[in-house]
């Protein structure tokens, strides 16, 4: 071989040996970015299933503090139907009195002065015995209005309080 020979063959292998180096750099080079970024996958994979761990979470802790919410709210609208049946009661009882003593005011008697003074006063029993029934009744609704009222707002102040906690 001459040295033109020689200096190709040892030109070609220089060039082979670079053209070499430089494909492990660039497959090197790929193999690092794969890794960061299959690493950067699987971080924010990670991060995903924690985020909604964490929100069914916080979701299932919603749901208890409502549903312990609503449970009280039953209980207080219960109480509060027990008391209003309990007043009831009470109501139905005063107005029996009522009753009685407009039957007791109007026993006859002999005297005409004091069967006019019995009518009279029967009359005025019955008003007072009609405006006490229509004051227990309006008495009730508003008291029932009320309870459902306080046991709502108490209900809806519990939820928030519970969901912003």
């Amino acid at each position: 071989m001459n040295g033109l020979g020689v200096r190709v063959i040892a030109l070609l292998l220089v060039v082979a040996s670079y053209w070499g180096a430089y494909e492990h750099g660039r497959s090197v080079e790929r193999a690092e970015a794969e890794q960061a970024s299959a690493k950067r996958d699987s971080g924010d994979r990670l991060a995903e299933v924690l985020g909604e761990r964490d929100a069914r979470k916080e979701e299932n802790r919603r749901e208890t503090a409502k549903d312990e919410v609503r449970a009280h709210a039953q209980e207080q609208r219960t109480i509060a139907d027990a008391g209003a049946a309990s007043a009831d009661a009470a109501g139905q009882r005063l107005r029996d009195e009522a009753g009685k003593l407009a039957a007791t005011v109007s026993c006859p008697a002999t005297d005409t002065a004091a069967v006019a003074r019995g009518q009279a006063a029967t009359r005025a029993a019955m008003v007072l015995s009609d405006l006490l029934e229509r004051s227990v009744d309006a008495n009730r609704e508003l008291a029932k209005a009320y309870d459902r009222a306080k046991i709502a707002g108490l209900a809806c102040e519990a939820s928030y309080t519970a969901l912003m906690n």
